[in-house]
């Protein structure tokens, strides 16, 4: 489904550009002064999984990711992270000002991935440590261009997009089914132990990232679709 929203919304709009990367796992994070020197361009992320398995555009991060979700698999445990997407050239104008707006929708979607229990867009949670004079996103005229001087609101404001990049991050706990043993209760209520069995990812913010550009697509699609019908009764 993703993938026909893709499509449809690059032949309306060639230039938009959706991409996603894990941003951190457990207490990993991305640095983001090793990503001008070493790093995987973020349009390549898809293209150097035989090298990044774990979509990461920072090699030194990816070594160290790789290395805690080995260990963690040896203990039969799991991990979890973050994962950052950045939203290019989408047009002005889509989403609604109250019931429906961009914003909600996208987290509305993203939360319904299993596993993610997180969602904050362009400042987000920092926000509420600046004071309303620094966070307003101010509005230039740059060779007959509206854009802004920062891009704290993510790329959207009153729940419609602005055509800034929209930012957004959502963080997904690690996986409930471990192996090692753990304690809980049966049907009568007794404490009992168990230990699950099978295959089971020690981390799933790898094969989350597809999801989350595939769910944003869909998003951004049903926003545009239902944006060009409201113009073209207009007219």
């Amino acid at each position: 489904a993703g993938v026909i929203a893709k499509k449809v919304l690059l032949h309306f709009i060639p230039e938009i550009k959706i991409v996603s990367y894990v941003r951190s796992i457990k207490d990993i994070v991305i640095n983001l002064e090793n990503l001008k020197e070493n790093s995987f361009p973020l349009e390549e992320i898809e293209n150097t999984l035989n090298e990044n398995i774990v979509r990461c555009p920072d090699k030194v991060a990816v070594e160290k990711m790789i290395k805690a979700i080995e260990e963690a698999k040896k203990k039969g445990d799991s991990l979890g992270g973050t994962i950052e997407c950045i939203i290019e050239n989408c047009p002005i104008g889509l989403g609604e000002p109250i019931f429906d707006k961009l914003e909600a929708d996208l987290a509305k979607a993203i939360l319904s991935i299993n596993a993610c229990k997180g969602f904050e867009i362009g400042s987000g949670f920092d926000g509420t440590k600046m004071k309303g004079s620094e966070h307003n996103d101010i509005l230039v005229n740059e060779e007959d261009k509206v854009t802004t001087l920062t891009n704290y609101s993510g790329g959207i404001q009153g729940g419609i997009s602005n055509g800034m990049p929209i930012t957004f991050c959502c963080a997904f706990k690690p996986t409930a089914t471990i192996l090692r043993e753990q304690k809980t209760i049966d049907e009568s209520n007794k404490e009992v132990t168990f230990h699950a069995k099978g295959r089971h990812d020690p981390c799933v913010l790898p094969r989350a990232v597809p999801i989350v550009n595939a769910m944003s697509w869909l998003i951004l699609c049903d926003h545009f679709l239902r944006n060009r019908a409201i113009e073209n009764n207009r007219q």
